[in-house]
């Protein structure tokens, strides 16, 4: 979910005509324009299901006018062309207006769906319904994602300020006190982040994220950190029953007190992350009696200081040298010292351990430069080789291939004027050159990248050995693969369908289709 809002001002005032339309339709309970007006206007809003029974009543009301017979059967079009999941919640939510639950559950399917103004009106709805302590622990979490800080902290206390039902009030309490470390790790608040996780998740460890319809239950092994596979987008929570395990907070005799589940998904995809529990991780998948997906083993090997070794001799494969610093050496011999006692030199990449996007990675170009960098006290911190991979018109260009059950698939390629290319901040929006590169690249990758390239893409791929993991490269101009990571922790997501890229949507969604398959195929093996 992007940062912020965006357009809050103008959401509202869509809210405040509709509210004005509906209005009108109280005002004229026999007349088919006003219901017309609001049928319209919920349309073009995305909001087919709420449109549904104004457009129906315009047309029982006026059956011989034929603006109204257009507009229901657009309404009902737009209906049947929608997620059928999601739809069902919609319709729910649109004919029990007043039905709290149903507004709390679409605007959870809102919010996993990158939708938060929707989200944000249906939790404040249900609010006002009566589930306020609910609510307000959804609009914490909501306002997080979207990097509200401020609002998410005021939300997340005044759930606990509430009086605490006790168990009943377990899962609640967790979203709040989760919501509170994330903002405080994100403001640089340490120790006060891993005293609220300790709140969050000290009570209870595993929760359930159930389906009714669903054929089978996956248990899914997390942490109470970052470093997690974004497992909600693998496994939406429209369609996928779940128990969810926070393992640093796990005890290995609770494995036989768990619910029934078929399959094992262990979602720790950092493996300076995972350390903290891959003494229990280890012991439980190898006595659970069930399937597992990416085993623990296979994450220790795509340590970053330890990729290279894990993908050596392949051909055409370039891994540039990393190491690891400890904060010990550093503090003995200052950043620039300990890099140079270890062989390297400038230019080099400086980052802290478990980070991801970006956060805290840094280009010393030069010895002055490396000197310069702050490294917290007690750190330890990565330190890789650059390799200058601007192409010859200027762009820098990051490709990222998923791999499901050891294939590869095409997802994204970043194109961008700065080396730390991040595909949401590289201005690819506005130009359709670009765009039009990265579709072509969606749609045939290895004439994208050439036979050489994908070739060694695959045999990266197998070598990981991942049941879901990705690798983010480029190419370089003789066609070998120049890898910037490769881990169990690269994103796969769909994009807004209003979106700039939602043109991306049909290549993403069979990546999808494939994990959810793989993970149906082992589920049935048990």
């Amino acid at each position: 979910m992007g940062k912020g809002f965006g357009a809050t001002e103008q959401a509202a005032t869509s809210e405040e005509a509709l509210d004005r339309l509906r209005a009108e339709c109280a005002a004229e309970p026999n007349r088919a324009d006003p219901r017309i007006r609001l049928a319209t206007a919920l349309l073009a809003l995305h909001r087919a299901a709420e449109a549904v029974t104004p457009a129906e009543q315009a047309a029982a009301f006026a059956p011989g006018l034929a603006e109204a017979v257009k507009l229901r059967e657009a309404v009902l079009a737009a209906v049947l062309a929608g997620d059928p999941d999601l739809v069902k919640l919609e319709l729910s939510a649109a004919l029990a207006p007043d039905d709290a639950e149903a507004q709390l559950s679409l605007g959870g399917a809102y919010a996993a769906l990158d939708r938060p103004h929707d989200a944000e009106r249906c939790f404040k709805k249900a609010l006002r319904l009566g589930r306020a302590k609910d609510a307000t622990a959804d609009l914490a979490s909501l306002y997080l994602a979207v990097g509200m800080l401020d609002a998410a902290e005021h939300h997340a206390k005044a759930v606990l300020a509430e009086p605490d039902l006790g168990a009943a009030d377990d899962v609640l309490f967790a979203m709040a006190a989760q919501t509170l470390a994330s903002v405080a790790q994100a403001r640089g608040e340490a120790q006060a982040a891993e005293a609220w996780l300790d709140q969050a998740y000290s009570r209870r460890s595993l929760f359930r994220q159930r389906v009714g319809d669903c054929s089978f239950t996956s248990l899914v092994l997390v942490s109470r950190r970052q470093g997690n596979i974004a497992y909600r987008n693998l496994l939406p929570p429209l369609r996928s029953d779940c128990l969810v395990w926070y393992m640093e907070h796990a005890r290995l005799e609770q494995a036989a007190e768990l619910p029934p589940y078929a399959v094992v998904l262990n979602a720790i995809g950092d493996p300076d992350v995972a350390m903290a529990s891959d003494a229990l991780v280890e012991a439980f998948t190898a006595t659970c009696g069930k399937p597992v997906l990416n085993p623990p083993a296979r994450i220790r090997a795509t340590f970053r200081h330890g990729l290279r070794e894990t993908l050596a001799r392949l051909d055409d494969v370039i891994v540039p040298e990393t190491v690891r610093l400890g904060a010990a050496v550093i503090a003995e011999h200052g950043l620039a010292g300990a890099v140079a006692a270890v062989g390297l030199s400038a230019p080099v990449l400086v980052r802290p351990l478990a980070s991801h996007g970006g956060e805290g990675l840094v280009l010393a170009r030069d010895g002055d430069e490396l000197a310069a960098v702050a490294v917290p006290e007690g750190a330890d911190v990565y330190v890789t080789r650059f390799h200058d991979y601007r192409s010859a018109d200027g762009y820098f260009r990051k490709y990222r291939m998923i791999f499901v059950d050891r294939r590869p698939h095409a997802y994204h390629l970043g194109i961008g004027p700065h080396w730390m290319v991040h595909h949401q901040t590289s201005g690819m929006e506005a130009d359709e050159a670009r765009k039009a590169e990265e579709l072509a690249f969606l749609r045939d990758p290895r004439a994208a990248i050439g036979a050489r390239a994908m070739a060694a893409v695959a045999a990266i791929g197998a070598r990981l050995d991942l049941d879901y993991g990705g690798v983010d490269f480029t190419v370089t101009g003789e066609g070998q693969v120049l890898v910037f990571e490769a881990n169990a922790t690269m994103l796969t997501h769909l994009e807004p369908e209003d979106g700039s890229f939602a043109a991306k949507n049909p290549f993403i969604a069979p990546i999808i289709a494939a994990f959810q398959a793989h993970l149906a195929r082992l589920a049935g093996s048990a």
